[in-house]
Order: structure tokens, then C-alpha cells, then sequence
């Protein structure tokens, strides 16, 4: 394990209210976060989210909002934090391109690219999707929609800037294969990989003429283009933690062989964070990140949420309906990381009422009830060991669940969804020998050592549970510390009281 922790989520495009899928990145990257922490010093972490705010999407939904391009983003932003807020989410920093820090660094890197001619003026005639943002080629097209949205497209022609990213195609699909965990899930690796393969690398536009799109970066070598908003945007993982010196040497505290960096992103935005972002690192001279981890799509009913469908979940409605945390440990236990997801309400249910209502909620409150009913509220410390089989297993269990989860999300890539099956364990295996044990017949027959050996393993898988889980469900474990207590215990309401009714 390195030094330290460099995590990002995508900057968040803001020409829309944030969705489940902004979130759904955003509760990965900060559960990585706080498991970081505490793996290294709290210091030695950064975890760097923001917002994404150029571009001919954002100047038209401004236009239509009746405002500035300033004032929407400004208006769009406060949605974003507050939402981060609201899922206790635990960024070090928030970058907007819309900074004086970020709008230097692209222009810096941009010119530093012109000098050594990697960038150089055409004329361009092709395809353009407004909604996307992106050129496409007549070789590219089998009709005259958007490959990627299918929305129709326009004819533009026009002078811009280009970035020789055709050049860096051989290099790429060798640093890929070199190294297997630069893109993840695998599955991913080999969708980037099959892209180089079959297509040859055009050129990247890197510019808007000001006379069509004036809300953006000013190219620092034309006065009559601004910068094309996925070049702006993924320098922002640079900008935030450092800069070029004189010499045109990228210096950073938080970009060095030290330091393992993780771009968290959807699976929509992987070839320009897989292909045209290590290109930019590669021709600047600057390491390239250690894993670009590309998640899976939440669908309804199979079909990818869409505003214009109107199936777009909003997380806030969610979190006032569920909570913080159900939310959270939904998103991250219900599909593995990389895969898609069917999002629903019922699923939401049923994750509630079998993992937290009826496993870890009836495991705790059921063991502060014997506390309390036998000890009076203390918890007790046996005076002898009891070589109980069962107690031997959850013992060894709780030995080995850090190191579990610290593979299941570092050795085998953010499986959240194994993480969390292996602190269910403990908790299946505690409520199971509550089962088998019937610690009530134990007090009738006067077995006081066995009750006290029982009940102190209860506490302690509970305790344990409760750390193990702060990465992924903060409050919860919050609550648990302080209703289970150091020698005294505090019980409250239930933590997950069953859902009966949906409606």
C-alpha cells in the first residue's frame, strides 16, 4: 500500500439537477475515502469531487433558464453540495472550471501542448451532436444520428485546434496491456482495448470558434476559440493539487510515485478518462493515474434512466423516504461494482427488511435487550473462557474481517458488494448462535460463565460490526457505538424497524 490516497469522482456536469447516478459514484469514492483513512493518516488522503461547468449544454440551458451562463452554474452548484451534504459525504476539496486555479492550469497545459506542436490549426468539416459534445467522422456514422445518443447531428464547418492523440494509439493499447489494473473492471479494460483495435484515432478537437460557443476556456493562443469541454474538463484532477512550473514541470504533493491515484467514473465517460485523458498526461510528461474504476448504469426496468423518459430516480426523495444510510448500503451491496443495476423500490425494501432490519437491527437490539434484562445494563467481562465451538468460529471470523474487506476493496478493485458480505458474516453467525444457544435457558439452569461468555461475544461481534461498517453506512455505525457504549450500554429504538407497508 502506498503512502497516500488520491481518489476523484468525475466532475459532475451541471447543466441538470444531480441524479442517482451522481451519486451512485460519489458514495463509492467517499466510502474508499473514510476505509483510506483509516488504513493511512487521515492527512495522507484527499478526496476530490467538483463540478464540470463549460460548454454549449450549459449556455443553452442558461439561455433557456433566462439567465447568465455565471449564474446558472452558480445556481446548479449549491444543488450539488447540498446533495453531498445530505449523503454525508466527506470530499476534501470541490473543483469548479469555473476557478481562477483551474481555468490556469488548462490554459497552461494547452500552451505548453501548442509549443511542442501537439496541437495545430485545420479546417474541419464533419458531424457534430451538440447534446454530447462531440465530432464524428463520416466512417464513423452508419446514419446521421449521434452513435452515442442517437440524436440527430449537424454539419459544422469550420477552423479549430487539434491534438495529436492519433499519434499516442500504439503507445496506449501497450500501456494498457502493461498494466491490467490501470483500467477496471476488466471487463472494461477489454471494451477500451477492443475500441484501439478496431478504430483508428482521429485527431481530438480541442477548440469551440468563440462566434458559435463563447461560455469557456479562452484558448491561450487564439482569441477566437475557447477550449473544448472534456479537454477543460479532466485536467481538473491536475489543477486541484498542483500546477507547471517555469519550466513547464508538473509539481504536485498529490500526483507523485508516493501516491495511489483512483478515478472513480461511469461507464458512459470511459473512453474519454481510458483514451483521450492518459494521451494528455503522456504528451505533458506527467505518471499516469493507477486505476480508472468505470461502474455500471442504474436501469428501470432494464432501460437506462432518462429525463426525457422521465424515469430518473431522484436520491434525494430517496434519502427522505429510506434514510441516509439504507440508501448508501443499497447503492453499494446490491451489484457488484462495474455491473449494472435495476433500481427499485422493492429491492430498496427487501435489502432493508433481510440485511438491516432482520440481521444486523435484531442482532443489536436483541443483545442490549439481554444486557439489560441480565446485567443490568453493564456489559459483562467473563472471569473464565468457555471453549465453545461456535464461539471459537465467530472469534476467528472477527480476526480476519479487516483483512477481508481490505481485500475486497483494494486487492480484487472496490467490490463493496464482497466487502460488505463479509461483515454480514460475523452478524449471520452472532444471530444464528442466539438461535442455537437459547441464552434464556441458560439463565434458567443458572449457567452463569456460559451466559457471560455468550453475551460478551454478542458485544463484540456488534462492536466490531459497527467500525467495520463506518466506510459505508457512517451514521449507522455512529449509532452503534454509542448504543453498545465501552462497558455501559445506551439501547435505543430500533436502528431498522421493519418496513410493512410501501404505500
Amino acid at each position: 500500500m502506498k503512502q497516500k490516497f488520491y481518489i476523484t469522482t468525475p466532475i459532475y456536469y451541471v447543466n441538470a439537477s444531480p441524479h442517482i447516478g451522481h451519486s451512485y459514484t460519489t458514495i463509492a469514492a467517499d466510502t474508499m475515502a473514510r476505509f483510506m483513512r483509516g488504513a493511512l493518516k487521515k492527512e495522507n488522503v484527499l478526496f476530490l469531487t467538483g463540478t464540470d461547468e463549460h460548454g454549449q449544454k450549459i449556455q443553452k440551458a442558461a439561455d433557456e433558464a433566462g439567465l447568465s451562463a455565471q449564474e446558472f452554474v452558480d445556481k446548479v452548484v449549491v444543488q450539488f453540495k447540498g446533495l453531498w451534504e445530505k449523503l454525508n459525504i466527506s470530499y476534501d476539496d470541490f473543483i469548479r472550471t469555473t476557478q481562477q486555479r483551474h481555468i490556469a492550469t488548462v490554459q497552461r497545459a494547452l500552451q505548453l501542448l501548442y509549443d511542442k506542436k501537439e496541437i495545430y490549426s485545420a479546417k474541419y468539416e464533419g458531424w457534430y451532436c451538440t447534446p454530447c459534445e462531440i465530432f464524428w467522422t463520416q466512417t464513423q456514422l452508419s446514419d446521421s444520428l449521434c452513435p452515442d445518443c442517437k440524436r440527430p447531428l449537424e454539419k459544422i464547418r469550420e477552423v479549430n485546434y487539434f491534438f495529436k492523440i492519433s499519434a499516442y494509439q500504439s503507445w496506449l493499447i501497450d500501456y494498457i496491456k502493461n498494466n491490467p489494473r490501470f483500467i477496471q473492471p476488466a471487463s472494461r479494460q477489454e471494451e477500451v482495448l477492443s475500441f484501439l483495435h478496431i478504430n483508428t484515432l482521429s485527431d481530438l478537437c480541442i477548440s469551440r470558434p468563440t462566434q458559435r460557443l463563447s461560455w469557456g476556456i479562452p484558448v491561450p493562443f487564439s482569441k477566437e476559440h475557447v477550449t473544448y469541454v472534456w479537454f477543460d474538463a479532466l485536467i481538473n484532477y491536475i489543477s486541484a493539487v498542483g500546477g507547471f512550473d517555469a519550466k513547464g514541470d508538473y509539481v504536485s504533493g498529490w500526483w507523485g510515485d508516493d501516491t495511489q491515484i483512483v478515478h472513480m467514473i461511469g461507464k458512459d465517460i470511459l473512453r474519454q478518462h481510458a483514451v483521450y485523458w492518459p494521451i494528455i498526461l503522456k504528451a505533458l510528461g506527467i505518471r499516469m493515474p493507477d486505476t480508472i474504476c468505470a461502474h455500471g448504469w442504474w436501469l428501470i426496468d432494464a432501460a437506462k434512466m432518462s429525463k426525457s423518459v422521465g424515469n430518473v430516480v431522484n436520491p434525494l426523495e430517496m434519502v427522505d423516504k429510506y434514510g441516509i444510510d439504507v440508501y448508501r448500503y443499497f447503492l453499494l451491496k446490491d451489484v457488484p461494482f462495474g455491473l449494472d443495476g435495476n433500481f427499485s423500490e422493492e429491492a430498496i425494501v427487501r435489502r432493508f427488511n433481510s440485511d438491516l432490519a432482520n440481521d444486523l437491527g435484531n442482532l443489536l437490539y436483541r443483545t442490549l435487550t439481554m444486557v439489560e434484562k441480565y446485567y443490568q445494563g453493564a456489559v459483562p467481562s467473563p472471569r473464565n473462557e468457555i471453549y465453545d465451538e461456535r464461539i471459537t468460529r465467530i472469534v476467528a471470523c472477527l480476526a480476519g474481517l479487516h483483512r477481508q474487506i481490505e481485500d475486497a476493496l483494494t486487492a480484487t478493485t472496490f467490490n463493496f458488494s464482497l466487502a460488505l458480505e463479509k461483515i454480514w458474516e460475523p452478524v449471520s453467525m452472532a444471530n444464528k448462535y442466539v438461535e442455537d444457544a437459547k441464552p434464556w435457558n441458560l439463565a434458567k439452569e443458572g449457567k452463569k460463565e456460559e451466559l457471560e461468555a455468550f453475551i460478551r461475544i454478542l458485544v463484540d461481534v456488534i462492536r466490531q460490526v459497527g467500525h467495520s461498517l463506518s466506510p459505508f453506512m457512517p451514521q449507522t455505525a455512529s449509532q452503534i457505538e454509542a448504543q453498545i457504549g465501552k462497558n455501559k450500554i445506551n439501547k435505543g429504538q430500533p436502528l431498522f424497524p421493519r418496513i410493512e407497508n410501501t404505500r
